[in-house]
């Protein structure tokens, strides 16, 4: 069963002199002949992790790829590559060929997947990549959320190793940026700026352009932002196989018309490459739409411009300040699709202290990709529908896995580092190691993955939990027998004031990782 997404019908938008504060847009006949659409396609697969792994201690390092990671990968990309990849790509450079133009936004982790297993369609994405008609975008290699974490250094890395990859294959280096799921904010914009990008594409989000238009470019941290048009571009890919939506079906001439009809300097469409044939299948007719669509557009005078291109012909008209995370996923347009309940949050900050641990980080960056945070959202309605569609196993069970393995990659790696008796206390633990926080009435909600995450929840549990536990010992048997850290449950072992317990822990915590750092 295919996603379902219901939004209002994209109506015609004017635009006239109209003051806000200090910006002016300006009529948009004076700055163009014609309309100008500027298309983009992200295409991306994950190395999702096994549904049944289960830790092998005999097994080397060359053998956790195929303990880590399931082969429903290669599996999907077979599939994926049949129904979307083949079909589209070569309708793709039909079209380039006659004058259309788009760009590509191309993973690492897929292009490692196209050469294990599915090297011809690697080679018409070469193809494509190559053509004067297209252009490459930047992104992480990784597909990950770097962008969101505390230390942004291995952000920069990732956006670097994909560049070289991209040079590497294509012999471009990309000049404009397209972060993971659209995920934005101030930072990453001073941040892609540093990096010597030109650009950015993001969300037209309505709580950061207010009263404005997404049809034109704007400036955060002086860094040129492109804006996705929300409406036009989720006609495509959510809407177009919906025979509920009062426009269905949905034709390439009538797309084209809406086009023509918008106003401004330049309208984005950017997609999920696998709308075409992977999303919506080939009987809906969506090849026929992307068949028909340029000849559609041509016909009503709606030009086609790379993102390159839009930046060169088109100024900043105002700015943007994005204090909070933006992105393209869900109704809310933020980052609660990795990061928005406990478990999301608990996996983030795990990951990212996995990084001490991480002495070859390839594996460690696989853990990085947003997907598997996506795939732990617990969501309702037509978003928690997308991201059923997208899950190969639930919320729970995708957290589970995460946490096993990450776990397991941590154990691993103790037994190379300096000082493996702090690495082994402060170490991610497997969902059967965790804490589970309990009353005289039972499971209170909260448990706890390692040291750190025990000390923030010890802060806030209710005070008869901490009591229960302390008259049990429970916390200092888990420190001693799990954690393996003889100093600290003695210190805490019979201690019932919260405060205190909360002083001793914090205090050997932060010992702890001084010898790490």
């Amino acid at each position: 069963m295919k996603p379902k997404k219901t939004a209002a019908v994209p109506t015609k938008k004017t635009e006239k002199h109209v003051e806000k504060g200090t910006e002016t847009l300006p009529e948009t006949k004076d700055r163009h002949a014609g309309q100008n659409v500027c298309f983009g396609f992200e295409v991306h697969q994950p190395f999702r992790l096994n549904r049944h792994f289960s830790p092998d201690p005999k097994a080397k390092k060359s053998d956790l790829p195929a303990l880590y990671f399931d082969t429903l990968n290669k599996e999907v990309l077979e599939r994926v590559s049949e129904k979307c990849y083949v079909p589209a790509t070569l309708k793709i450079l039909e079209k380039i060929d006659e004058g259309f133009r788009c760009s590509f936004s191309f993973s690492g982790t897929l292009i490692e997947q196209l050469e294990k297993w599915q090297p011809d369609v690697l080679s018409l994405f070469d193809a494509v990549a190559r053509h004067k008609n297209t252009e490459l975008l930047g992104q992480t290699y990784y597909h990950s959320i770097a962008g969101c974490f505390g230390d942004k250094a291995e952000f920069i890395e990732q956006a670097k190793m994909h560049t070289d990859l991209m040079y590497d294959l294509f012999k471009t280096r990309p000049t404009v940026f397209e972060n993971t799921e659209f995920t934005f904010n101030n930072q990453i914009a001073t941040l892609v700026k540093e990096m010597g990008y030109a650009g950015i594409f993001t969300e037209g989000v309505d709580r950061i352009l207010g009263w404005r238009s997404p049809h034109h470019i704007y400036s955060c941290n002086d860094l040129p932002v492109l804006l996705r048009d929300v409406q036009l571009s989720d006609d495509i890919a959510f809407r177009f196989a919906n025979q509920g939506w009062d426009k269905y079906p949905l034709r390439a001439d009538t797309y084209a018309g809406w086009l023509s009809g918008t106003q401004g300097d330049v309208t984005n469409i950017f997609l999920d490459y696998e709308t075409f044939g992977e999303h919506f299948w080939e009987d809906t007719g969506i090849f026929n739409f992307l068949s028909h669509l340029p000849a559609e557009m041509e016909n009503r005078g709606v030009k086609t411009l790379l993102p390159g291109e839009v930046l060169k012909k088109y100024s900043p008209v105002g700015t943007l300040d994005v204090h909070d995370t933006i992105s393209w996923a869900d109704i809310e347009k933020d980052a609660s699709a990795w990061m928005g309940n406990e478990r999301q949050h608990t996996a983030y900050s795990a990951v990212q202290k996995a990084a001490a641990y991480a002495g070859d980080k390839s594996i460690w960056r696989y853990l990085t990709t947003s997907d598997h945070f996506y795939y732990m959202a617990s969501k309702y309605g037509t978003c928690g529908e997308v991201h059923n569609y997208f899950s190969h196993h639930e919320a729970e069970d995708a957290f589970r896995t995460y946490m096993a393995v990450l776990a397991d990659f941590e154990k691993r790696n103790i037994k190379v580092m300096k000082n493996r008796g702090s690495a082994k206390t402060l170490r991610t633990l497997n969902p059967e190691e965790a804490f589970h926080f309990t009353s005289p009435s039972g499971y209170i909600g909260y448990a706890a993955y390692s040291l750190d995450q025990f000390t923030d929840q010890l802060r806030v549990v209710p005070g008869d939990s901490v009591q229960y536990h302390q008259e049990r010992d429970d916390i200092a048997n888990w420190i001693l027998h799990t954690l393996e850290d003889e100093k600290l449950a003695e210190n805490v072992r019979g201690n019932k004031d919260r405060q205190e317990l909360l002083k001793i822990i914090n205090e050997r915590r932060e010992q702890l990782w001084s010898h790490l750092t």
